[in-house]
């Protein structure tokens, strides 16, 4: 099989899809994560649920999924290129970097934004770090199990370097 530069173009925008679509797929985790949170602390009740989660889960979880997608993006990408270049394949990683991009999120609303807006309630930083956390493992679910899989691999027992020149 040839390695040439149209092949090599192929697997980094394959590889470029498949971050795109785990992204979302992360985002769309911790968005229902979310919800699930809240509409317990409003006091669903789990024979209410059916009904709740049929009407309101199917626009709103991934209306608030673009905006966890918004503002964990470059947090995230930053987590993602790491992880690409490092070739991580493991679960941990991206459920504790899922974890950092909530408490960054967190924490530029602290710095950032109107003070009365700022998330100041332990139960609702702690659920926004395990929504990252979801997030985080289901982005491993979709595409990081092959972080890494873009760079070129030597067959083995090839040389590490060329051979002499024979001059």
């Amino acid at each position: 099989m040839a390695t040439g530069p149209m092949n090599r173009f192929v697997a980094y925008f394959v590889r470029f899809a498949v971050i795109f679509f785990g992204y979302a797929v992360g985002s769309l985790a911790a968005s229902a994560f979310i919800h699930v949170i809240f509409f317990a602390w409003a006091g669903v009740q789990p024979q209410d649920a059916p009904w709740v989660a049929t009407g309101s889960f199917v626009f709103s979880v991934p209306f608030v999924a673009l905006f966890v997608a918004y503002f964990g993006f470059m947090p995230s990408a930053l987590a993602i290129l790491l992880a690409e270049l490092l070739s991580r394949r493991d679960w941990l990683y991206y459920a504790l970097a899922g974890g950092a991009v909530a408490a960054v999120f967190i924490g530029y609303l602290y710095r950032e934004v109107d003070p009365d807006f700022a998330i100041t309630d332990t139960n609702m930083m702690l659920s926004l770090v395990g929504a990252g956390m979801i997030g985080g493992i289901f982005y491993w679910l979709a595409a990081g199990q092959w972080a890494g899989s873009w760079k070129r691999r030597r067959p083995a027992g090839a040389p590490s370097a060329p051979g002499p020149s024979g001059s």
